[in-house]
């Protein structure tokens, strides 16, 4: 009996949200084994095998995961995945793609969003935009969940695992990768930044003018509404919210944002939340442990200015 993490990577280093995954998997107190895919990614199973707690690193290594697509990774866990207690990933929109496709395959019910584990098979997540926290439990064979990151811990280094070559089925076919178009910036990941700096859509045009160096005096990541980003002022990949990215950073500053609860889903967990608008009634301020009822245009820039001093 033992666990099965789906390990997430960017060609170069192993996700923060994977190592969360192997502090929830000590939960169930049985040894813990990660899936490593990729192509000449032999740099990446090291890093996952240095991760405390783990105890075996599976490494698939093919030509169809330089570019993992879903239904080839499923194909593979699914096969992998008939001998474990646990299939547990990190509830990312990669995860989200191919853990629904497993739990299918092996005719067993998903978990997901999982902030709390009871082991073996009691799990606590958030409903209705986090406002209800449900108490749930599976009585399947095949335990397959997905975990909100956040609520979870970073494992340190300095483990050495047994790395295991595992042979991947032949590419299904039925996708192919294309072209990926990414912002490239050298800011620090959304999902794992100590500092997020977040704007409203009435920042409009001026979203980047006016955030971009707040952000970069505290090393932070940058942020956005919904609306913000349906408006076109700032990119999809840096919406935080119910259907963005969740975020609980030591230090979220809310500019310009009015509370809305899909965007507070995203980010009520943030150890602090300095929020700045200029209407006194907004909801974000019942959440802000620091508020400031000033207009943002003039504010913004002098809070910049004086971290520069």
């Amino acid at each position: 009996m033992s666990i099965l993490i789906l390990a997430e990577h960017d060609g170069k280093h192993i996700k923060q949200s994977t190592r969360q995954a192997v502090t929830a998997a000590s939960a169930w107190q049985l040894p813990v084994h990660l899936l490593v895919v990729g192509a000449q990614s032999g740099v990446i199973a090291q890093q996952a095998a240095e991760v405390t707690g783990v105890t075996k690193v599976l490494h698939a290594d093919a030509a169809q995961f330089e570019h993992p697509l879903a239904e080839d990774v499923s194909a593979l866990l699914t096969q992998l995945g008939r001998d474990y207690t646990v299939i547990l990933s990190a509830h990312t929109a990669f995860s989200k793609s191919v853990l629904p496709r497993v739990a299918a395959v092996l005719d067993v019910a998903m978990v997901s969003d999982v902030i709390s584990i009871t082991a073996p098979a009691t799990y606590v997540r958030p409903i209705y935009a986090g406002n209800v926290l449900s108490t749930v439990e599976s009585s399947d064979a095949i335990q397959v969940v997905t975990i909100r990151a956040t609520s979870f811990a970073v494992p340190a280094n300095g483990n050495s695992a047994e790395v295991v070559t595992v042979a991947a089925p032949a590419a299904s076919g039925l996708s192919r990768w294309i072209k990926e178009d990414k912002n490239v910036s050298d800011r620090p990941e959304l999902s794992s930044a100590r500092v997020v700096v977040s704007g409203g859509r009435s920042l409009g045009e001026r979203f980047d003018e006016l955030l971009e160096p707040l952000a970069h005096k505290f090393g932070g990541a940058l942020g956005a509404t919904r609306a913000c980003v349906d408006a076109g002022f700032a990119p999809n990949d840096i919406q935080v919210g119910q259907t963005g990215t969740i975020v609980a950073p030591e230090l979220y500053f809310a500019i310009g944002i009015s509370g809305a609860m899909q965007h507070l889903a995203g980010m009520k967990d943030s150890k602090i939340i300095v929020a700045i608008n200029h209407d006194a009634d907004a909801p974000i301020f019942q959440h802000a442990d620091y508020g400031l009822v000033a207009n943002l245009f003039d504010v913004v820039p002098e809070l910049t200015a004086a971290l520069n001093n």
